[in-house]
Parts: structure tokens; C-alpha cells; sequence
């Protein structure tokens, strides 16, 4: 996937509109993802499942934490794409306090599917989910991955977190400054 264009996938979303009436002032948005991850240095990372403990307790506040970290180092934008519907990754990022990274729904699995990271968690009753894994992108394009070891479809790891880590990703990304459009427009 390194040097590749991020997949190009439309995903369903839902934005805040204060112009839809009742307590759920949202509607539908289509999010293309060539779009998304167009300009600028993006941090991407996939992970099993809303509200499950890994992802919870440690991936997404980590990136949460670090936010400014990455800011302060080049990159635009960070999010959090899980194979789950737009309403469950927005109250997961709600119960997680999350304030700066962008809660990205794959609800299908298809943006993970191209990006091959795709397993099947059927063993654990999840259906098909994401590997765990830390993508950095300069203006659309893959520049580095950091994947957990031994991905499967059976159940035979303990659920790896050490490669896709935000303090690896910081750390290579402070390492290798951004050089693509948006700096050199500045």
C-alpha cells in the first residue's frame, strides 16, 4: 500500500445540521475518501471496533492525546476509521470525549477491504473488521504504514498493539517532515 493512492471509496457519514429540526439536528453525507485525504498530511488508523478495550482504553485516546503533537508536526488531520456505522463511531467518539480526531465510518468495509486491511472476526462474533494499523498520507497518497504482526482471520494473535501505536507514528512523522503541495505553497 506504501506510494499508493488512498483507496477511493464513498462512505456514509452523518454531519450536524442546524438546519434539520428535532433532537438529532444531523443528515446523510457522502464522504469521498480521495477527497478527504487530498491535500495535506493525514494520519489514518484502523482498528477492530468501537467501544471494544484496546481501542478504547488506549489506540483512539492516544491519538486524541497526541493531537497537538501531530499538529505542531505537519499533519492537517487525524481519523479514526473503524468498520462500523456513522452513528455508532459518533457516539463512541462522544463517550470517548474525543474533540480533534475525526471518527470515520466504514460501515460495509469497503475503504478497508482496498486498503487490505479487512479480516474476518467471526471467531469473537464481530463479522468482518479492521487489522489494527497506523497509515500516514501526503496529499492522497500512502507515504508510510505501521501494521500489527501476524494478521489473520482465525483468532490466532492476542490482539497486537505495539506497531500502529501514535508515539510511532509521531515519531516518523517528526522524523520525516512534509513535503508535499501545502508546504511548498507556503
Amino acid at each position: 500500500m506504501i506510494n499508493q493512492p488512498v483507496p477511493a471509496v464513498t462512505l456514509k457519514t452523518r454531519v450536524r445540521d442546524e438546519a434539520v429540526d428535532g433532537p438529532n439536528p444531523f443528515r446523510w453525507q457522502d464522504v469521498d475518501t480521495a477527497e478527504l485525504f487530498a491535500e495535506g498530511r493525514h494520519i489514518l488508523f484502523g482498528l477492530p471496533g468501537a467501544y471494544t478495550p484496546t481501542c478504547s482504553n488506549e489506540q483512539c485516546p492516544g491519538f486524541e492525546r497526541l493531537h497537538a503533537d501531530f499538529a505542531a508536526a505537519g499533519v492537517a488531520d487525524i481519523h479514526c476509521v473503524s468498520v462500523n456505522d456513522a452513528f455508532v463511531m459518533y457516539n463512541w467518539g462522544k463517550s470517548l470525549g474525543v474533540q480533534n480526531v475525526k471518527m470515520v465510518p466504514d460501515g460495509s468495509g469497503a475503504f478497508t477491504r482496498r486498503m487490505g486491511m479487512l479480516i474476518n472476526k467471526d471467531h469473537l462474533g464481530f463479522g468482518m473488521r479492521s487489522w489494527r494499523y497506523t497509515a500516514i498520507v501526503d496529499d492522497g497518497v500512502v507515504v508510510q504504514m505501521f501494521v500489527e504482526p501476524g494478521i489473520n482471520d482465525v483468532g490466532t494473535d492476542s490482539d497486537p498493539y505495539v506497531e500502529s501505536t501514535p508515539e510511532k507514528a509521531l515519531e516518523w512523522v517528526k522524523a520525516n517532515p512534509y513535503q508535499g503541495k501545502l508546504s511548498q505553497a507556503a
